[in-house]
């Protein structure tokens, strides 16, 4: 009896570490956040990457056209003070 209690506990266990998979096999994007206006004048220097999606300046009148950019920051601080980013989300650029 109790090995059986302590057998299905650990199959609990176990089952909650499994991460889900995502659905359909696509990888799901974490929430992007838009930075907002004033931009930050002084950030801290602490280290929580985030990728920030970055304007180029370039405008096409042909599709496709890339305008944008990814780039890595120490923090949300610190793309938000770039005036050429308007948003980002956590961790590192993907293939960077």
């Amino acid at each position: 009896m109790k090995m059986c209690l302590l057998l299905s506990l650990l199959t609990m266990v176990m089952a909650a570490c499994v991460a889900a998979p995502s659905s359909e096999g696509r990888e799901v994007q974490p929430a992007q956040s838009q930075c907002q206006d004033p931009r930050p004048q002084l950030c801290t220097m602490d280290y929580q990457p985030v990728c920030g999606s970055r304007d180029k300046g370039r405008r096409c009148i042909t599709t496709p056209c890339n305008s944008t950019e990814l780039h890595n920051y120490a923090n949300a601080c610190a793309a938000c003070a770039d005036a050429a980013v308007y948003s980002h989300y956590p961790g590192v650029c993907m293939g960077r």
